[in-house]
């Protein structure tokens, strides 16, 4: 009988409530039934925090491109020095352009073959998710860098190609990284500063400069990402 209803029938019979020592004994033993034992406590507390863990992990996954790869990377660096090695040797300028806009189709293609691999070993979809948001981030940068290549070949300035090049690639991949590991965009920035003292420096030390973006930082961060981040 609820505790109203024995108050009720207690103030208008006057009588004592006889059986309230009894509702208390039932409510006890129906807490210290509900209660859980001491030896089931720490089993609940692992299974919660294993379903936590869980959760955390799926939503994380579900909200970062973790398919950058860092192998690709690697050898995107390679490319880069051989580039800047052969693009040294050229006599004229449009021989010099080919030369990079070729080595830029191989390490485009090198960068898609590998984040494809590692992105089926993940099970992660490039056309949805992160993946797009990561594509979508990525490349109109790197479109617009195509676009001042075209209008800085057509007037002439030459010189600021590579400054142009790296600050372009550095800004793509903070905006792609943003949808990624955290030292995506740390490696972006890392190109945008090496872009702009490109920029400012004398004439004639762009393929070092190249050499020092597109070689050697591709290489450090490819082995970073390598080994943080599954490969």
């Amino acid at each position: 009988m609820p505790d109203w209803l024995v108050l009720t029938k207690y103030l208008t019979q006057g009588k004592p409530p006889r059986h309230r020592e009894g509702v208390k004994t039932i409510r006890s033993e129906v807490r210290e039934s509900d209660a859980p034992s001491q030896g089931e406590v720490p089993g609940l507390n692992s299974r919660a925090l294993a379903d936590v863990r869980y959760i955390r992990q799926t939503m994380e996954r579900a909200g970062v491109f973790t398919a950058v790869p860092g192998a690709g990377g690697i050898g995107m660096g390679v490319v880069g020095f051989a580039a800047a090695v052969v693009a040294s040797r050229q006599n004229s300028f449009e021989a010099w352009l080919l030369t990079w806009l070729a080595a830029a189709a191989i390490a485009v293609c090198l960068g898609l073959v590998t984040m494809l691999r590692k992105a089926r070993r993940a099970d992660l979809a490039l056309a949805r998710g992160p993946g797009l948001r990561f594509a979508l981030s990525l490349v109109p940068p790197l479109l617009a860098g195509g676009a001042l290549t075209a209008a800085l070949y057509r007037t002439g300035q030459i010189q600021l190609l590579p400054g142009t090049w790296l600050v372009l690639y550095g800004a793509a991949t903070i905006t792609g990284g943003a949808f990624s590991v955290r030292v995506v965009p740390v490696m972006g920035a890392c190109f945008m500063l090496l872009g702009v003292a490109a920029l400012f420096a004398p004439q004639g030390l762009g393929d070092w400069f190249l050499a020092a973006g597109f070689g050697a930082l591709q290489i450090v961060f490819g082995v970073i990402i390598m080994r943080k981040h599954g490969g």
